[in-house]
């Protein structure tokens, strides 16, 4: 397994990181033990959650996730050999979660990492990451930039100030952010030069074949500064294994509300069709290929895999022993430049 170093840091983390926003949810605990064992096996070290996994959210399995990582890195006994990721809640919904006031505050971050540092099971966090930002940003749904002033909003320079204190507390080793702007990336980075806060170490963001809007900006802040994507959703929710171009399956993620909306669009169909049909003209899995390209990118640290079952992150895997050939790059970009990032 390659390793890459995590920004800045020192710290080595594989070049595919398996994410568990499915475990207690889709995945049951002793499915994810299974995954992580295989995960491990073949040198991931890097394993990504967040405090109000699994997805779909709910009150009823809030934190589950956390609690399932952590109780494998106990059983296995082997916390000085793994990179544990989390995430801290951003405003807006989920309320069982502190409430319909949450921000990213000195209260409500510092009561975060301690719900997270419980379940986990451990001392200290890796990577502490603000999951999204506290303020309006275009990075969701949104095609376009629309200024909303929200004057709750918590300002970032007091967002870092508590993740500072927690650094120097020993609770977290190292922070990042994720669904953000190239605005919020080098706002980090100049308070941190300004001797204000530590230094974010990576931007977990989404990217794919379907969605490289990264790219348009970001990721020239990212090679610039040394700091490296940890980029989520590289199948595009299963879309670019290519089962999905005929119908969804019933237990897949298309089946909850508001996915097969988003990604049945005509145009992202149509993309989904192109890719799928490069990958079997080369005689390539286009699942392999799709996440081999994201591995590939210059400004990518790791790739982020979360798989409801084992069989599935079998197949992903399978990626690791793909190298993209230049032909097949060679038209990926050419359906990209003909339609590009139909996420929309």
């Amino acid at each position: 397994m390659e390793l890459r170093e995590l920004g800045r840091s020192g710290v080595k983390v594989s070049a595919v990181a398996l994410g568990t926003m499915t475990f207690g949810g889709q995945t049951p605990r002793e499915e994810a033990f299974v995954q992580l064992d295989l995960a491990r096996d073949i040198g991931i070290n890097l394993f990504d959650t967040a405090e109000n996994y699994p997805s779909p959210v709910s009150s009823e399995t809030q934190g589950r996730s956390e609690e399932i990582l952590g109780e494998w890195v106990a059983a296995r006994g082997i916390r000085d050999k793994v990179v544990i990721a989390t995430k801290v809640t951003g405003p807006g919904g989920m309320d069982h979660i502190r409430g319909p006031e949450r921000r990213l505050d000195r209260g409500n971050i510092e009561a975060a990492v301690e719900g997270s540092l419980r379940r986990l099971n451990t001392d200290y966090i890796d990577l502490y990451q603000i999951h999204w930002p506290d303020r309006s940003n275009t990075l969701a749904v949104r095609p376009r930039y629309r200024h909303i002033a929200d004057p709750r909003e918590t300002p970032v320079d007091e967002t870092l100030g508590v993740l500072a204190d927690l650094v120097a507390a020993g609770k977290v080793r190292h922070i990042g952010i994720a669904n953000e702007t190239s605005w919020g990336m080098m706002r980090y980075l100049n308070l941190h030069e300004q001797g204000r806060g530590p230094r974010i170490a990576s931007v977990q963001n989404g990217y794919s074949l379907i969605d490289r809007r990264f790219e348009l900006g970001a990721a020239e802040v990212a090679l610039r500064e040394n700091v490296g994507l940890l980029a989520y959703s590289p199948l595009a929710g299963g879309q670019l294994t290519g089962k999905h171009i005929r119908s969804a399956p019933a237990d897949g993620r298309m089946s909850h509300p508001g996915m097969a909306e988003r990604y049945r669009k005509p145009r992202l169909v149509s993309a989904v069709a192109e890719y799928v049909a490069i990958a079997e003209r080369h005689g390539l899995s286009p699942a392999a290929m799709a996440l081999a390209f994201v591995r590939e990118r210059p400004f990518v640290t790791a790739v982020l895999m979360a798989a409801s079952s084992l069989h599935q992150l079998q197949d992903n895997l399978e990626s690791l022993q793909l190298t993209v050939p230049p032909e097949v790059v060679k038209e990926i970009e050419a359906v990209h430049d003909s339609n590009p990032n139909p996420i929309y």
